[in-house]
């Protein structure tokens, strides 16, 4: 197995089981304990904070709608290695990262993050930093209370990275601290 496929293979993995990855990451980086409760997703012990995780994996945006006329082309197109991007090239590429699903009220600390190809950008807020995040919405679907988002593109990373990165991993030292 190469570093290579390591990679390939956590793009491709689907919404929980990718999410999964992440929190075993973040688990081991900040030395966690498992959650005491199912409304968040793990837990520091040494300061007494519910921490929840939400990770996306980026990738370019796609330029055309599904439509009878291209459905062949466009999954023939959809291929992860066609839309991968590197961080160095990030202001050249559209991509709309939506972290998902977060409850404030249900956490103190968010460890939320970007697996680009080449590295991984780890951010920490509080869950009052959330509220206060350019972009969030408290609302995630209509008539959907206490659950909100938030957009990481590549408009405003810059403001992410200058305000809340905490860490970079490349593959090989995720690799390491996951075997």
């Amino acid at each position: 197995m190469s570093l290579n496929d390591f990679k390939i293979g956590i793009f491709a993995l689907k919404t929980r089981r990718f999410g999964s990855v992440a929190e075993i990451m973040i688990k081991k980086l900040y030395k966690l304990s498992e959650a005491r409760s199912l409304q968040y997703d793990k837990y520091d012990s040494e300061n007494d904070k519910r921490i929840e995780i939400k990770f996306s994996t980026v990738l370019k945006r796609n330029n055309w709608a599904i439509t009878e006329a291209n459905v062949i082309a466009e999954c023939l197109n959809a291929n992860l290695s066609n839309r991968i991007i590197n961080y160095a090239d990030r202001a050249k590429n559209k991509f709309d990262c939506n972290i998902q699903q977060v409850k404030c009220n249900e956490f103190d600390v968010l460890y939320y993050g970007l697996f680009f190809a080449d590295k991984i950008l780890i951010f920490k807020m509080s869950s009052l930093q959330v509220k206060s995040c350019p972009g969030y919405s408290n609302k995630q679907h209509y008539g959907n209370e206490g659950e909100g988002q938030f957009h990481i593109t590549n408009d405003n990373l810059k403001y992410h990275t200058e305000h809340y990165l905490e860490k970079e991993l490349n593959y090989k030292e995720l690799y390491n601290l996951l075997k």
